[in-house]
C-alpha cells in the first residue's frame, strides 16, 4: 500500500509542476452521437448504451449484446471534420467493455513557409499541403455493484495529436463515472481527466526555424513542450414521464463544471457551472423528437456590457429492429453565420439481429 501511495504523490507533483491550461484537448469536449447533440449534450444521467464509453461509462452495464456506432459532423462550413466510430459489449450480467476512437481534423492546409525563395521571388511551387488532426482512443469498463441501480465505469484514454510535420504529441488520461437509477429518477456524474490528462509535445525544430523570425519580435522561442488537462465534472439528474399509451418524455439537467474563471454563466475562481437541460419525447420507442439548451455564457459586447447567450439544439431519430439513424441541427443561434452543424449518427444494436 506505501508503495501506491509513494507512486501517486510522484505523479501528482511531477503533473503539478506543469502548465495546466484552461483549454485544453478541447476536441474531446465536443461529444459523440447525434442524440446526445439534440438534447445539448444533457445525457450524464441516462446515457446507457455504446455510446455510454465517452458520456458515462457506468452506462454500458445498460446494453444487452453487442453495440455500434459510428457518426460524423462537419465545422465552420466543413472546414474541420469530425468522426467518431465506437463499440461495445457485456462481460457478464454485470460488467461491460467499450472501446471508441475519435478523430478531430483540418486537412489540405496550406504550408507557405517555404513560399518565398532565398532570392526574395514568390514561387507558389514552394506550397506543400498538411493536416492538423487529433485522435483518441477510450477504452471503457463498467460494473453494476451491490447497491440495486448502481452502476460505476472508468475510461483510459490514449491522446495522438499531429500539426503536419511541425508538432506531434502523445497524451493519455483517466476518467471515472456513476449512474445511480432510483424511484423513475436517475443520477449521473462523470469526472473527466480525474488525475488530469497529460500531453507531451515533440516539435521540429528545423520547421519552427523557418517561421521563428517571420514577425519581429514574435515567435522567437520554442513554445512549452508539455501540457496538462485539468480535470472537469459533469452532473445530471433525470426522469422518464409517460404520457398516455404509445408516448414518453425524458428530460435531464446537466451541471458541467470547470475549475477555473471562464465565461459559463456561474463563474468563480473556484468554480465555473455551465447548465444544460435536454429533452426527448418519442412514440413505442421507434420514432423521437429532441430538444435543449447549452452553453449558457456571459458574452462581452463592444461597449464591455455582458449579455447572457445560450445554444439551442433540435435533434430527431428512428429506430427499427436494432437500427437507429440519429440527426441532430446544433449551434442554432448562429445560423446567420452559417456557423451551424449537422450531426449525423447510427447505432446498431446485435441483439435484434439473433
Amino acid at each position: 500500500m506505501k508503495k501506491y501511495l509513494a507512486l501517486l504523490l510522484i505523479i501528482s507533483q511531477i503533473t503539478f509542476s506543469q502548465t495546466i491550461r484552461k483549454y485544453s484537448n478541447e476536441f474531446l469536449n465536443i461529444g459523440v452521437d447525434a442524440q446526445a447533440f439534440g438534447m445539448s449534450k444533457a445525457v450524464v444521467a441516462t446515457s446507457n448504451d455504446v455510446n455510454s464509453s465517452y458520456w458515462n461509462p457506468a452506462g454500458l452495464i445498460g446494453i444487452k449484446d453487442y453495440q455500434g456506432a459510428i457518426m460524423h459532423a462537419e465545422y465552420f462550413e466543413g472546414i474541420a471534420k469530425y468522426d467518431y466510430a465506437g463499440f461495445a459489449m457485456p462481460i457478464d450480467d454485470r460488467s461491460a467493455i467499450g472501446i471508441n476512437i475519435i478523430r478531430f481534423g483540418v486537412d489540405d492546409i496550406l504550408n507557405t513557409t517555404e513560399l518565398i525563395d532565398s532570392d526574395g521571388n514568390i514561387d507558389y511551387n514552394r506550397i506543400s499541403l498538411f493536416s492538423a488532426a487529433d485522435y483518441a482512443l477510450n477504452i471503457s469498463y463498467a460494473r453494476s455493484l451491490p447497491v440495486k441501480g448502481l452502476n460505476v465505469g472508468f475510461n483510459s484514454k490514449i491522446i495522438r495529436r499531429i500539426i503536419g510535420d511541425f508538432a506531434t504529441s502523445w497524451g493519455f488520461g483517466f476518467d471515472a463515472a456513476v449512474q445511480f437509477e432510483r424511484n423513475n429518477w436517475q443520477f449521473g456524474i462523470m469526472a473527466r481527466d480525474i488525475t488530469t490528462t497529460f500531453n507531451s509535445w515533440s516539435i521540429d525544430e528545423q520547421e519552427f526555424e523557418k517561421i521563428q523570425s517571420a514577425i519581429s519580435g514574435e515567435n522567437q522561442e520554442l513554445p512549452e513542450t508539455t501540457e496538462i488537462t485539468a480535470p472537469k465534472l459533469q452532473v445530471g439528474v433525470a426522469r422518464k414521464f409517460q404520457l398516455g399509451r404509445d408516448f414518453n418524455l425524458l428530460s435531464e439537467v446537466d451541471l458541467n463544471l470547470s475549475f477555473s474563471k471562464t465565461n459559463d454563466i456561474i463563474s468563480s475562481d473556484i468554480v465555473s457551472i455551465d447548465p444544460a437541460i435536454g429533452f426527448q419525447a418519442d412514440y413505442i420507442d421507434i420514432v423521437f423528437l429532441r430538444a435543449g439548451i447549452g452553453n449558457v455564457q456571459n458574452e462581452t459586447q463592444f461597449d464591455n456590457s455582458k449579455e447572457v447567450s445560450f445554444q439551442p439544439n433540435f435533434g430527431v431519430g428512428f429506430k427499427y429492429k436494432g437500427i437507429q439513424i440519429d440527426y441532430a441541427l446544433t449551434n442554432i443561434a448562429s445560423v446567420g453565420s452559417a456557423l451551424y452543424s449537422n450531426v449525423f449518427s447510427v447505432k446498431l444494436d446485435f441483439d435484434y439481429f439473433k
